[in-house]
């Protein structure tokens, strides 16, 4: 009897035992299948919230946004280069050739994405607060811009802006794709834009070793009054991005910039002798504004002026809107740039 009972009592036991080690294994089996969907849920959660600190404030995004508004010049570029089309934009008001509001890049990467129908902002004369606020976003991307305090207070309202870092109309590409990406939850994919970008600009530079070194001034002239020059400052994306091509601004023109924010810079015909360490000056205009100012008694004796070293972009090329460049401009215009730019250097040689 004694045995018996023994007996029971070690299979009870048996039984007992396996079942606690049944459960484990059943448990870790199943620790085992959700531990990576824990781990990624963590490690997504953790990314938010973004906070994005610019000259206007702070940007605070709690989650990844999934309708992204842009206004103003080009940040609409940045996320289409990225695959994301906005649920809003603002209309290219620079270099377009019709009435659509798209230049030939925007036009073309909204093609590639099936986008037929985007919902564009005309707003030349303000921005569309009733539009933006329509669109129902979750960011407001304005990394290249020109947005005021008051402006900026209102979209606030509305949705997170990520504005500009240091000052408008001063945000060079790089930063454009650093900001609107990260605003977007999409800092690592900016990133690797950045580099494709970096090495399409090096490989089509490679044609062009003339470039490297040589001095450079962007300076918009007008027929209508040629005793005032507006030039724009290494500050400016356009200048920015011509120093990236390996030119250089004299310091007869940098010694004059008083604001070291401002991308702009008037300048006195009378003190044009600032651009004559200039081997080209960039611009915008045609021939026939070449032609005037190279028969005005004291601009054509700029020296640049005189051999022709000057690449003047027309208003009947894509260029023209391209000086502000980004990922999606440069990709789609570089070819044509570098010709322009190599070949009026090409003159100096002459």
């Amino acid at each position: 009897m004694q045995n018996k009972k023994t007996f029971l009592l070690m299979l009870m036991l048996i039984i007992t035992v396996s079942l606690a080690l049944l459960g484990c294994s059943s448990q870790s089996s199943k620790d085992d299948v959700e531990k990576p969907k824990t781990a990624a849920s963590k490690e997504t959660d953790s990314q938010y919230p973004i906070t994005i600190t610019h000259a206007l404030g702070e940007a605070v995004i709690k989650s990844k946004p999934e309708r992204v508004v842009t206004i103003q010049w080009a940040n609409h570029d940045i996320a289409l280069a990225l695959g994301v089309v906005p649920v809003g934009f603002s209309a290219a008001n620079f270099g377009v050739q019709d009435d659509s509001g798209l230049l030939p890049w925007t036009k073309e990467k909204l093609d590639e994405l099936g986008e037929t129908n985007p919902n564009v902002f005309q707003d030349t004369d303000g921005l569309d607060f009733e539009a933006i606020a329509d669109a129902n976003p979750d960011v407001i991307l304005a990394a290249y811009s020109g947005i005021t305090e008051e402006e900026y207070e209102t979209l606030s309202e509305i949705a997170p802006v990520v504005a500009y870092p240091i000052a408008p109309w001063a945000t060079t590409w790089r930063e454009q794709v650093e900001l609107n990406a990260t605003g977007m939850g999409m800092k690592e994919e900016g990133e690797q834009l950045i580099k494709d970008t970096e090495q399409l600009i090096a490989e089509k530079l490679s044609a062009y070793p003339q470039i490297d070194g040589k001095k450079v001034v962007w300076v918009n002239f007008s027929a209508k009054d040629l005793s005032q020059l507006h030039i724009y400052t290494p500050v400016d994306s356009r200048a920015a991005f011509l120093e990236e091509l390996g030119l250089t601004y004299p310091e007869s023109v940098t010694a004059l910039i008083k604001d070291p924010k401002s991308y702009s810079l008037e300048l006195s015909a009378e003190n044009t002798e600032a651009l004559f360490d200039a081997d080209l000056i960039v611009g915008y205009g045609d021939d026939a504004l070449y032609e005037t100012i190279k028969a005005d008694p004291i601009l054509g004796k700029i020296p640049a002026i005189e051999r022709g070293s000057v690449a003047f972009i027309t208003s009947e090329s894509p260029l023209v809107a391209a000086g502000t460049p980004n990922p999606l401009s440069i990709a789609y215009t570089i070819d044509e740039y570098l010709k322009l730019i190599g070949g009026a250097i090409d003159k100096i040689e002459e």
